[in-house]
Formats: C-alpha cells, structure tokens, sequence
C-alpha cells in the first residue's frame, strides 16, 4: 500500500511539473519529494516522470496514472480538512496574492476585523503587480484582475475592473478637452507596459450605448506600476488609463479630473481566486467568505463601477 505523501508528492509534482514547486505548495524540501517520488516508482515498477528536461513531463503511464489517482487524493485530503474544520478554529499561514495598492487600501482595512475574529490565521501577504500560479507557488488565495483560470483553480467575482482616463486640473487647464477617446492622442499620454511583454496595451474604450474605440496610444512616457503612472498624473505630467480602485479616491477629494465621462475601459473582474476543492482548509473558507461578506456590505461591485456615468464617492 503506498502512504498518502508519496502518493500526495507525484500528484502535485505532475501539477505543477515541478519537485521544487511542489516542494513549496507540501511545505518539504524538493529532495524529499523526489525521494517520495522515486519510492513510488520503485513500488510501482513504472517511470512516472522523464527526467531529461527541465520542465519534468509525465510519462504514458504517468499520464494515466495521475488521471486514476489525482481525484482519490483530493477526496482524501477534502475529508481531512473537513475534520480539521470541524474539530476547531481556523488557524495556520494564509498565504495571500494581491495588487499593492488593492491590498493596502481595499483589504489591509478588513484585517483588524478578521484577526480579531480568527486569531489563530497567520496573514502572509505578497503584494505584486503579476498574476501568480497559486498551485505551483503554494498559495492559498489570490486577488486581482484578468487571471487566466488554470485546472483547480476558481474564481468568485468581487467587482468590475474599470479603466478610466484622468488627469490634473492644472495640467487640463488651457488645452481643448476630448470628446472621443481618439482625441487623448492629442494630449500628453502616460501608459503603462505589460507585465508579461514589455508593450503598451491596446485598449478599446466603450460608452453605455455600447459604441466601441480602440485606443493605441503613442504614451510620452511608459512605467511597469499603477502606482507610479497615478503619481506621474498627479504630477501634472500628462494624461492616463487607471483603474478605478487607484484613483476613486482622487476623483472625490478633485485631485483629478475624468475625461471622457461617457467612456470607460472593462477589463474584466476583480475576483477573488482558490483552489477548486471541494473542502478547503478552515483557514481558507473563513478568508474567503469574509472577504466576500465585506465586499457585498462595503458595495464594491457598484462603488468601484462606471457605467458609463460618472464615478461614485466610497463615502
């Protein structure tokens, strides 16, 4: 009979085509997973994995044999968390991914509550601007925008992710204001690189008719964060595409100025992302519905939308 961690070893390993990655979601050294790893093979009689690329692909048999145990695995591991649920209070490392400025001013406020109620969850937060790989890189919970949803993972949705163009009243004053967002290109733009390519993004604009414009702007200057592109506008330096939770607050005190009220960029939602097992770890579940408790009572999903209309205050 093989034991549950060489078992527990091979699957995660195949789902992230990574001893060390796999290492780090089963808190073990990737030594100790390969020796895991190798202990099946041997009591199997099969090579699961070839070992002459970096990427450590399945073998036929692996294949099969991974589609034969990965749900008995999940099975096992639910019935453990859910006695661990129901034997006590959550407790443990909560490893989280967000954007910083998301999770300095949406979420950071929620946690005096939340350590308050589960003293014995351990925030671990890493805040960055890319999209993480929660399986591969062992966390527990991700928030952001424009995941692309991998096999285990799910998303509940928090709230739209709308771009709008804003600028300083003193750098507006004097020049003609657009009214159609391929008029931005006769103003000072600021743009932002994607994380993945180094390129500044096409952009389609819509209106609540439904109109669409593409947006190819010709930036005079480029950055690789939102908070820097915020601090560039509030410089006076020129006009930019932000996302409304990094300027909501700016809007409101006057500090910027949207152009282009009717016009607005959707891209996509803002959601909250985790492991698609069945039953998560105590620690997990109670973030998550109390993340989207809050979200539901703060109205984010409305305060942090456009519609087409002008922005509502977070008051």
């Amino acid at each position: 009979m093989e034991t549950l961690a060489n078992l527990e070893s091979f699957v995660r390993s195949a789902e992230s085509g990574s001893f060390s990655a796999a290492a780090r979601r089963l808190a073990l050294t990737p030594a100790a997973v390969s020796r895991n790893v190798a202990q099946l093979e041997a009591n199997l009689g099969v090579r699961l994995f070839q070992r002459s690329t970096r990427r450590l692909p399945l073998t036929e048999a692996g294949e099969r044999f991974l589609q034969t145990v990965s749900g008995g695995l999940d099975s096992i591991q639910s019935a453990i968390a859910d006695l661990t649920s129901n034997a006590g209070q959550p407790a443990g490392v909560l490893k989280l991914s967000a954007a910083p400025s998301f999770g300095r001013d949406y979420l950071l406020p929620l946690m005096p509550e939340f350590l308050a109620r589960y003293p014995a969850v351990q925030p671990d937060w890493h805040l960055d601007n890319r999209q993480v790989d929660l399986i591969a890189e062992g966390f527990d919970v991700a928030i952001g925008g424009g995941f692309e949803l991998t096999p285990g993972v799910v998303a509940r949705r928090l709230a739209p992710a709308h771009l709008v163009a804003v600028a300083t009243p003193t750098y507006l004053q004097g020049r003609r204001l657009p009214s159609m967002p391929e008029e931005l290109q006769e103003l000072d733009c600021l743009a932002m690189r994607s994380m993945q390519n180094g390129r500044v993004r096409l952009w389609h604009m819509r209106n609540a008719a439904g109109a669409e414009r593409a947006l190819e702007l010709q930036p005079r200057m480029t950055v690789n964060d939102p908070q820097a592109l915020c601090r560039g506008v509030l410089l006076d330096m020129g006009v930019a595409l932000l996302a409304m939770p990094d300027v909501l607050a700016h809007l409101d005190s006057g500090a910027l100025v949207r152009l282009l009220p009717d016009w607005y960029v959707d891209a996509g939602p803002i959601s909250l992302y985790f492991s698609s097992q069945k039953l998560l770890p105590a620690k997990t579940r109670a973030f998550i519905d109390f993340v989207t408790a809050a979200a539901r009572e703060r109205e984010w999903a409305t305060r942090l939308s456009v519609s087409g209309g002008p922005p509502r205050r977070m008051g």
